[in-house]
């Protein structure tokens, strides 16, 4: 049980938590003390007064709150005060009845890394020695030195808001030594991707899940590994640990004891391929065709219309775009679908969505000119034709994969996951034949991989190796899966990886001599950006390299996202810490 009696927000803004439990029947026997600057609690009082409805959860304010305490409840105490100011602010809650010898739970959601660390760490310090029973709640920023953290820092920079305790305590563990040192006794970190898997109820997850239809998971994954939640505590009996234990993750070894590979940036016209959710495929004359996707087209930011293509002459890439003829706009303009070159000038778009309460969009045939041979972009044609063929459940579904298989000589693609607007993940699949277009009955056998979508798939021996992508309850898989072609069918075969492979989705993968490598992707457990994995499918040995490149799409992309007034994320955050806060004040019932 853990008997709070007193709650003190630090910098509560004009947040309704105290509200929201009043009005929930979670606050028994415990005062809420507010904090902020003068001028907030000012404004907040002033509000407070004016609705009826807040008013009445308050009950009568006791004085006209002239001083330090702008607003007076029975349970509900508003300061304002200077947090940095300690002095001040210890005299403030002192004269607004604050018992330094009641258990008291102190609330932090992105406050203290505004503050200098020398005060921040002060006030931190202040609360251990001062109280006898309490805990700690901070929510806030960390991991400053990746791509995202850059971008983080300098938004944050220009609205004068500088992110000061990122620098000095970058990560979990640095938070943790941190409230060790200034006196607490506990003390659990957990980034909010971690918090969202084993911190919330099953039925949470679900709830929040289905608020409204949400596709943008490798956006929501960064930034909630950017965002920490920690609690500290000392002097409760019993202990107070709303935190479970970290997960123990296997992180393998960064390969060859950190080894850096080199990657080598192509200088060239790149305008048309900033742009992610897309599809990139290699036609014949080497030509590498990029189709669909979200980035800037014609100065605005949207799905992208135009077909982007790269043509390889005399050692050098030229990019230009391709022209089409009876083009569609709605099925142009496409997400997270896959292309698969079927002949010497057709190549075969298979699902993908506009939004993600989409019903899939089905398959769209490409018919190339023979020009393609051409030296130059622009003289490459296109022509669009929509396909109702009998396969159309097989194509309305995103974040799939198609990949190419043989079997008793014929070609077929292998549809395989994704995503549609009805099923959140699926795991079924179909042998696509290449030239009716029709969906084959092909016997497979075997374990049958857990579902998921945005996975890798690639070619190996006539068949398939699936790996990683987002599974059930939208956690990253580690597992690896290789499609075997048999004399009657195929069969689904395990590919044990050691050490094991970090979970990982929405990435690309390549087989080349036997190995399978993945670049890139989103993974929750590591301090780095994802580099290439290099899986040997025979012996099962998993390596992982670093890539020493500077990221510049993350980079672009992390722009796109924290400058964005994304509801969604932001709500699942704010719901998230408070569901524990919630929890807090329910034990006193």
């Amino acid at each position: 049980m853990m008997p709070f009696l007193q709650i003190l927000s630090l910098g509560a803004g004009f947040d309704s938590l105290y509200f929201r439990l009043k009005d929930m029947g979670l606050l028994h026997h415990t005062v809420v003390y507010e904090v902020d600057f003068p001028n907030v609690a000012r404004q907040k009082a002033a509000l407070i007064r004016r609705m009826e409805e807040l008013s009445a959860l308050v009950g009568s304010s006791e004085g006209e709150g002239l001083g330090v305490v702008t607003f007076s409840g029975k349970d509900y105490k508003l300061l304002g005060v200077d947090l940095s100011q300690l002095s001040q602010l210890e005299r403030a809650l002192e004269e607004a009845g604050l018992d330094t010898e009641i258990a008291t739970l102190f609330i932090a959601e992105v406050v203290l890394t505004y503050m200098e660390n020398s005060r921040s760490d002060a006030l931190i310090q202040w609360a251990a020695e001062h109280f006898s029973q309490a805990c700690f709640l901070l929510y806030e920023q960390m991991h400053p030195e990746d791509p995202f953290g850059h971008v983080m820092q300098q938004h944050f920079n220009q609205l004068n808001s500088t992110l000061h305790s990122v620098a000095q305590y970058p990560d979990c563990e640095a938070q943790q030594k941190r409230f060790l040192a200034k006196g607490w006794t506990e003390c659990s970190v957990m980034d909010m991707n971690e918090f969202f898997t084993c911190c919330t109820p099953e039925d949470e997850q679900q709830r929040v899940q289905t608020l409204e239809p949400f596709d943008e998971y490798e956006e929501w994954h960064l930034k909630c590994s950017h965002y920490f939640v920690l609690a500290a505590s000392k002097g409760m009996e019993p202990s107070w640990a709303p935190l479970l234990p970290s997960m123990t993750v296997p992180h393998g070894a960064v390969g060859m004891a950190g080894s850096v590979l080199a990657v080598r940036a192509m200088r060239s016209d790149t305008s048309g391929l900033r742009r992610y959710g897309h599809h990139s495929v290699l036609l014949k004359c080497d030509v590498i065709l990029t189709t669909g996707g979200f980035g800037e087209e014609d100065g605005q930011h949207c799905r992208m219309r135009n077909f982007h293509v790269l043509i390889k002459h005399a050692g050098c890439w030229k990019a230009g775009c391709v022209k089409k003829e009876n083009t569609d706009k709605r099925s142009d303009e496409r997400l997270f679908h896959t292309v698969s070159c079927v002949s010497n000038n057709l190549a075969l778009v298979v699902g993908g969505r506009t939004s993600p309460s989409s019903a899939g969009l089905g398959m769209l045939l490409l018919k190339f000119h023979e020009t393609c041979n051409a030296l130059d972009p622009g003289d490459i044609t296109v022509k669009l034709a929509s396909l109702q063929p009998a396969a159309e459940p097989a194509a309305l579904r995103w974040r799939h994969s198609t990949t190419e298989v043989m079997f008793k000589g014929k070609k077929y693609l292998f549809v395989y996951g994704g995503r549609s607007a009805l099923e959140p993940v699926l795991g079924d699949w179909y042998f696509l034949h290449t030239r009716e277009l029709s969906c084959t009955g092909i016997p497979v056998e075997g374990p049958i991989p857990e579902s998921r979508h945005s996975h890798s798939a690639c070619s190996w021996k006539g068949g398939v190796v699936i790996a990683g992508g987002l599974g059930a309850a939208e956690r990253p898989l580690g597992s690896v899966f290789f499609l075997k072609e048999l004399e009657h069918g195929f069969q689904w075969q395990t590919v044990e990886t050691h050490p094991p492979l970090i979970p990982r989705y929405s990435h690309t993968a390549h087989v080349h001599g036997g190995k399978l490598l993945l670049v890139g992707g989103v993974w929750f457990h590591s301090s780095s950006v994802p580099g290439i994995t290099v899986i040997d499918l025979m012996s099962g040995l998993c390596l992982d390299y670093m890539i020493n490149v500077a990221v510049s799409f993350v980079v672009k992309r992390a722009w796109l996202f924290i400058a964005s007034s994304d509801v969604r994320t932001r709500r699942h955050q704010k719901k998230l810490v408070g569901s524990t806060l919630q929890k807090s004040a329910s034990y006193n019932t």
